[in-house]
């Protein structure tokens, strides 16, 4: 029990210092972009993007996530890590190193101020018992097993915290394959793999499903 106390408060505070040190305008606004950077970006976002995250970032396939939204830092910080090859998932291999290599800083800051202007995805309802389950978990975790409470770092109402990610709204199917990533350090997320590394498969679907239905 010491250890699981141990263990939590720990991964507390990482995910307090994550959030002081995101106190910057990264976290609740885009990183500057001039006109033209941001012309450039819609146009990249409406043209190339689209394909597979949908128009304005809604997805138009549960495999990809939607971006509509979405918190400006994160989606900075993920294009990044896509470029230097740290997000080394297989959907990050074979669709984002291709597509984020060539983006410069502006493009950056530009898709991500674009992104987090959209209106966001529509909840999808599911399985009542599961999404009862997932917001159990979000809300409270299990702090006798170390497994911190989602709303922590992404909020109560999952819109994402700081530079957190929104999972309000997201496809099902991808916040489980994701979660996945993580579990198996495919994904590296250091602090989220000690958060979620116990979760059962039924319980990564609980949450993947609620998540989707807020």
């Amino acid at each position: 029990m010491r250890n699981y106390q141990l263990t939590l408060f720990s991964i507390t505070l990482m995910c307090v210092a994550g959030a002081a040190a995101s106190q910057q305008p990264a976290g609740d606004k885009p990183p500057p972009v001039t006109a033209t950077g941001y012309s450039a970006a819609v146009s990249k976002a409406v043209n190339l993007c689209s394909t597979c995250h949908g128009p304005y970032g809604v997805s138009v396939s549960p495999e990809f996530p939607n971006l509509a939204a979405q918190r400006p830092g994160y989606l900075a910080a993920q294009l990044k890590n896509f470029q230097e090859h740290t997000r080394a998932e297989t959907a990050a291999h074979d669709f984002m190193w291709g597509i984020a290599g060539p983006l410069d800083n502006e493009t950056i800051a530009g898709l991500a101020k674009y992104y987090s202007e959209q209106k966001p995805a529509p909840p999808h309802p599911g399985n009542p018992a599961l999404i009862a389950k997932g917001r159990a978990i979000f809300d409270k975790g299990f702090p006798d097993r170390g497994i911190l409470a989602c709303a922590t770092c992404h909020g109560s109402d999952a819109q994402g915290n700081l530079d957190f990610p929104r999972l309000a709204g997201q496809n099902a199917t991808y916040v489980v394959r994701q979660l996945e990533a993580i579990q198996s350090a495919t994904r590296a997320a250091p602090v989220m793999h000690g958060i979620v590394q116990n979760l059962s498969p039924e319980e990564v679907v609980s949450v993947a499903e609620f998540v989707q239905s807020e």
